[in-house]
């Protein structure tokens, strides 16, 4: 199957740590963070990977080319941002399979893919989410659910245990189909919240491990938590 990664963004709250480089290109032990997550994707037999790039691409273009390991590689280009939804719908029109997982640049979630798509295909749903347990955290929204299904986003607040959004998705090539969406657009907040009455979004409950390197603190927690 194929794999979309939002790598185009800013990276605003982690320059003060990470500078003159993409987000997922800021340096985890000597290596590019993007690495990683390539690395999962391949271990799990990912083939091909769609980079949807735009802030300093050709830094990533320059590194990854057209190959990583077993996986080729291609880009979708954001001229200008497109906020996260738009890079998906862009990343979608080069895709060739009708369901693709796609991931956030900035987020390693050590999440079973097989495990996922399993899910998907019983829930026989156009997307699903992969959701992590945090605690004591105010830095994201939580979930609620409804038996198989998402049935509500909340705003950020201080949580001490709830759900969130890991970032990890499969989803139908033409989810955007027939839906009124500009090209500019959250995935997140003007895609999921707005559609979540419209359509059944399944879940997928993974315990593995979990980072978001867009703040420095976890920026420096990632050093030590990932290998070489």
């Amino acid at each position: 199957m194929e794999a979309i990664i939002l790598a185009g963004g800013f990276g605003t709250r982690l320059q003060s740590v990470v500078k003159d480089v993409p987000k997922p290109m800021a340096d985890i032990n000597g290596r590019p963070f993007l690495e990683y997550i390539l690395d999962l994707l391949a271990n799990q037999g990912i083939t091909d990977v769609i980079l949807s790039v735009g802030y300093k691409k050709d830094i990533i273009k320059k590194h990854f080319k057209s190959k990583y390991k077993n996986i080729n590689i291609c880009y979708s280009v954001e001229e200008l941002p497109l906020g996260t939804g738009g890079a998906i719908k862009k990343s979608l029109k080069m895709c060739k399979s009708p369901d693709v997982f796609v991931l956030n640049g900035d987020t390693y979630f050590n999440v079973n893919l097989n495990n996922l798509l399993k899910r998907y295909k019983e829930l026989d749903c156009s997307l699903i989410l992969s959701l992590k347990t945090m605690y004591n955290s105010d830095r994201y929204g939580s979930v609620m659910l409804k038996d198989n299904y998402i049935s509500n986003f909340l705003e950020k607040t201080y949580k001490e245990k709830t759900l969130i959004n890991g970032g990890v998705y499969i989803v139908k090539k033409n989810i955007f189909n027939n839906i009124e969406l500009d090209n500019i657009f959250s995935f997140e907040t003007d895609f999921l919240e707005k559609q979540i009455r419209n359509m059944n979004i399944g879940y997928l409950i993974s315990t593995g491990y979990f980072i978001d390197i867009g703040v420095p603190e976890d920026y420096k927690k990632a050093q030590l938590d990932l290998c070489k």
